[in-house]
């Protein structure tokens, strides 16, 4: 098995046995296995983790793994998650004598429940299904699925119970991930369910508990009708966001101000926003002595930058996320994945972003995983609180 090791200036240890557990999960690691061009890799994950490599290295590929995992486990079927599940798969991968070719995919999370383990193995050919998954804590297999038969569109799953029954038994549908259902069909009624219970909404919470960050400045520069006020993955309603956090949120929208003063050339002394005749609003960049600047004249690298750092800064209830309802919010801990953080930023930038990162990051809320360039990486190197792995080979 590879491990990628990882570069951290700030970065602990693994809790010891006795150690107190953390209140909030999260995903600490992170394996791909046959998955485009991940062979056996396995990739520890801090509260700031930051991926770097060069082309063809697997740093995309990574975040696409960890996003597929936590769309599994808000419910979206395979197909949803994996429209091209061939693509997903290396080249030189051959197929079994039955025509099969597959890749594998887990993770560990860390939470109140202890160290949970998950792994998932996905046919991608001859059709989409899954044909194995394994939830175990400390060693134990508390939920295992298998194909049967290959005419059924289902697994036989297996779950411990501790009661009168050992273990349960029912098949589930090939095309969801198992453990997410698991809270649908487990009782809770012995000490065995409650502990399959508890890991398996460990684990859910943790991964479901995820925003995908892909600012897109073209998308970025138009006026927006004013909606519920929720940033979209591609930023693309901005100005409307802004909008919201200026008259809601007026602390976070002054540390939001003075991040953008930082980061933007120029005097950046406010962000307002502007209704125009059409109901649409849009939004504008302070620059002192009563002048302003529309955003969508700012470049590329400041867009991306305030986007960034306006979902650093808010948190889940501005974004567009699904986190787990039925558990308070002060028990979840968002993870923001941004595939190519420092895009478009200069040397400048990149390190008030990855700064601002690390302190926001610090207090267990969110977390961070991105992937970064050679020279973003360096000075990562340098940033307490941020792990860098570099995925060479």
């Amino acid at each position: 098995m590879t491990v990628i090791s990882s570069i951290s200036s700030g970065r602990t240890a693994p809790p010891q046995a006795g150690a107190a557990r953390p209140a909030r999960p999260f995903v600490g690691e992170l394996r791909l296995d046959a998955f485009a061009s991940h062979r056996r890799t396995v990739i520890p994950l801090g509260p700031l983790t930051l991926l770097t490599g060069g082309s063809g290295s697997g740093k995309s590929t990574a975040l696409r793994g960890y996003e597929a995992l936590a769309r599994l486990a808000a419910g979206d079927t395979l197909e949803d998650v994996f429209p091209d599940p061939g693509a997903w798969v290396p080249e030189r991968v051959g197929a079994d004598a039955q025509g099969r070719r597959g890749f594998r995919l887990g993770c560990t999370v860390e939470g109140p429940a202890g160290p949970v383990r998950l792994d998932l193995a996905v046919q991608a050919e001859p059709s989409l299904r899954i044909v194995g998954e394994r939830l175990t804590d400390l060693g134990e297999t508390l939920l295992s699925t298998a194909l049967r038969d290959p005419r059924r569109s289902s697994v036989q799953a297996a779950w411990h119970t501790a009661g009168v029954v050992p273990v349960t038994r029912a098949p589930f549908p090939d095309d969801r991930l198992g453990t997410a259902l698991l809270p649908l069909r487990v009782a809770g009624t012995t000490d065995g369910q409650l502990r399959v219970l508890a890991a398996a909404e460990q684990v859910v919470v943790a991964l479901r508990s995820a925003f995908v960050c892909d600012p897109q400045p073209r998308r970025m520069r138009a006026a927006v009708p004013v909606g519920e006020g929720r940033l979209t993955s591609c930023c693309d309603n901005l100005a409307e966001v802004l909008y919201r956090t200026h008259s809601q949120c007026a602390q976070r929208h002054a540390r939001l101000v003075a991040s953008a003063d930082t980061g933007c050339a120029g005097p950046v002394t406010g962000l307002t926003v502007q209704r125009l005749e059409d109901g649409t609003v849009q939004a504008l960049a302070g620059r002192g002595a009563g002048r302003s600047t529309p955003i969508g004249r700012l470049g590329d690298g400041e867009l991306r930058y305030l986007a960034h750092a306006l979902v650093l800064l808010t948190g889940p209830h501005v974004l567009v996320v699904d986190p787990a309802a039925e558990v308070p919010s002060a028990m979840q801990a968002l993870t923001v994945l941004a595939d190519g953080l420092d895009r478009d930023l200069d040397v400048r930038q990149a390190g008030e972003l990855l700064a601002l990162a690390a302190a926001i990051c610090a207090d267990g809320h969110m977390r961070l995983l991105g992937t970064v360039g050679e020279a973003a990486a360096a000075a990562a190197r340098g940033t307490a609180g941020a792990t860098v792995v570099d995925l060479a080979p």
